[in-house]
């Protein structure tokens, strides 16, 4: 079998771009997923929620791709993806079902900081002490927002731990795919996988809704979502993951803006500070990865003494 192609090409403001729009647009789905919830079972508005993205991505992508579409050098992996991401949607959705759409996202945006704890425990990567103090404030950050062992606290707070675990994994096999597959192809697999998977519970959870209100806040939260990944997918094609990493952040204070206005919840100090904790050394652990890797391609091609 040949060498694999990085298809990803060097466009780093285009990339960033791209993911100030898809924070935006996660920030709407979550926003709207919240709102939805409550009048409709989990498994039925996750799957309202990836059939709209598998048919806008087959719609929108078909008639210029054809059958490249779905050609793939990994199917397992691009399988795998799909399968986690709606493990992810799926604890993501319980967890907007208790929880306040600003704190909620804050706690998922640890998911890179829990990377560079797998790229030290098995990927046996060097961390230095200053990124290991950032891993450890952002996870302070956390448990200001959770509060384990006061009145505050309740089993809800565990749920986005969970989405945080599966979307780690997610992230990780979207950097690897970006290097190989078309971000059109993995689009694609994502939403289909999620539908084909979805699907198997529908029979067991469909309910008559006669509100067309709760039908077109369905429709809003799938649009939001497939335009918001498939963003997501085109912004690693033209910059590395260190350097989109840090604008991710940019979906705390999305979120924490769509939740004060749609849904009047303004998080309480301790919240604020947690939040601002998290993005600071999120954001500060990205650029020190960025910085790495600046300094790496500066030594690979410098010639020799």
């Amino acid at each position: 079998m040949s060498d694999a192609v990085d298809k990803r090409t060097d466009r780093p403001l285009s990339g960033i771009a791209l993911v100030l729009a898809a924070v935006c647009c996660f920030g709407v789905l979550d926003t709207t997923t919240k709102t939805v919830i409550s009048a409709v079972p989990l498994f039925m508005a996750l799957w309202v929620r990836y059939i709209i993205q598998a048919i806008l991505s087959t719609v929108l992508l078909w008639p210029a791709r054809r059958a490249a579409l779905w050609r793939t050098d990994n199917p397992r992996l691009q399988m795998l993806r799909g399968g986690l991401l709606l493990t992810s949607s799926l604890f993501a959705f319980a967890s907007l079902a208790f929880l306040p759409v600003g704190e909620f996202t804050a706690i998922v945006m640890i998911t890179p900081l829990v990377i560079t704890l797998i790229a030290n425990r098995w990927l046996k990567e060097t961390v230095s002490p200053l990124r290991w103090l950032l891993v450890w404030g952002g996870f302070g950050g956390a448990l200001l927002i959770i509060r384990p062992g006061s009145a505050h606290f309740h089993w809800g707070w565990l749920l986005p731990l969970c989405c945080v675990a599966a979307n780690t994994w997610f992230q990780l096999l979207t950097s690897r795919l970006a290097r190989t597959d078309d971000a059109a192809t993995t689009h694609f697999y994502t939403g289909w996988v999620g539908t084909l998977l979805a699907t198997l519970a529908l029979p067991f959870v469909w309910t008559t809704i006669p509100d067309d209100t709760v039908w077109m806040r369905m429709a809003l939260m799938g649009c939001a979502a497939a335009l918001g990944h498939f963003c997501l997918s085109m912004a690693y094609t033209r910059a590395p993951a260190a350097t989109l990493t840090p604008y991710l952040y940019g979906q705390i204070g999305s979120a924490v803006l769509l939740g004060w206005l749609v849904l009047h919840h303004v998080p309480d100090h301790l919240g604020l500070v947690g939040m601002l904790i998290i993005a600071v050394c999120g954001g500060s652990g990205a650029w020190l990865s960025a910085r790495e890797a600046r300094q790496t391609a500066l030594r690979t091609s410098a010639p020799p003494p």
